[in-house]
């Protein structure tokens, strides 16, 4: 039997099947909670990797089946024994976005004195600020609030809770988060405790939650999930959001950007920016 604990999948190819390959496993039914990265391995020679975690026999083969179909050099490779998360705070750098500094305990000792700091530790959650899908937020967020201030956030998809956070520290009197995944909301309010930011976290599906409509519309709602999810909740958020109201979009491909894109344009909704890093996109997207 296979040790899925002690195991991963790799793929490796030019960028384009990589991410039609990974936009493939976003989309493909019993796929849905597979964990996987993309990144560029080699950028002389072009290559980029996508690294999967199956957790299952069912996932195994299903990754390798879809992995299988692109022309991609596909292998497993064994994960040595290890202090995960002493590795992952070792290998994490503090990031800096705009006017955002994210940093772990590790780092409080170089914290800059022109930064909004925010200390999120690696863990459980996702949005740690080192995925280019939160930082592409940060750095939307920080162009935006050069402008105006945000009164009333909402944070779909909080994970750790950085980016209400990032909204309650920078002056929004309201910062509402919500999460799927019950440890996330955990983590996210210890988060929000250790930065000091009046945030709060609850479970919930989507924008189905008691206090998310209670506070309804937003000034500025923050959606970084998936591209499936997004497309879903395109009418959702535009009811929770003010006339003219802003939302950040994150957790899509570029290849994913269009149909996105398409979903919110359909509904009336604006294209003020997009922030693009590595294969990610950030889209920033204004209510009519």
């Amino acid at each position: 039997m296979t040790d899925y604990t002690h195991q991963q999948i790799v793929a490796r190819g030019a960028r384009a099947d990589a991410e039609a390959a990974a936009d493939a496993i976003d989309n493909m039914p019993g796929l849905e909670g597979a964990t996987y990265s993309i990144l560029e391995e080699d950028e002389d020679k072009g290559v980029w990797r996508i690294d999967a975690f199956p957790t299952t026999e069912e996932e195994d083969a299903a990754l390798l089946e879809l992995l299988g179909g692109y022309p991609l050099k596909v292998e497993r490779e064994a994960l040595a024994d290890a202090d995960w998360l002493a590795m992952a705070l070792s290998g994490l750098p503090p990031v800096r976005a705009g006017r955002f500094f994210v940093y772990g305990m590790h780092d409080r000792g170089r914290l800059p004195a022109s930064t909004v700091n925010l200390r999120i530790e690696a863990g459980a959650a996702f949005g740690t600020g080192h995925h280019g899908t939160t930082v592409g937020c940060l750095q939307a967020y920080d162009r935006l609030i050069k402008a105006k201030t945000f009164n009333k956030v909402l944070d779909v998809g909080a994970g750790t809770g950085l980016l209400a956070i990032a909204a309650a520290r920078t002056g929004s009197k309201l910062a509402v988060g919500t999460d799927i995944d019950k440890p996330s909301v955990r983590i996210s309010k210890e988060n929000a405790k250790v930065n000091m930011a009046n945030a709060r976290f609850v479970h919930a599906s989507g924008l189905s939650n008691k206090l998310v409509a209670q506070n309804a519309p937003y000034d500025l709602v923050f959606a970084n999930i998936l591209a499936r999810p997004l497309i879903s909740l395109a009418q959702d958020i535009k009811r929770a959001l003010v006339p003219g109201g802003t939302v950040i979009l994150s957790g899509l491909l570029r290849t994913q950007e269009r149909m996105v894109k398409a979903a919110y344009l359909s509904r009336g909704f604006k294209v003020v920016s997009r922030i693009h890093r590595d294969a990610w996109a950030t889209l920033v997207l204004q209510r009519p």
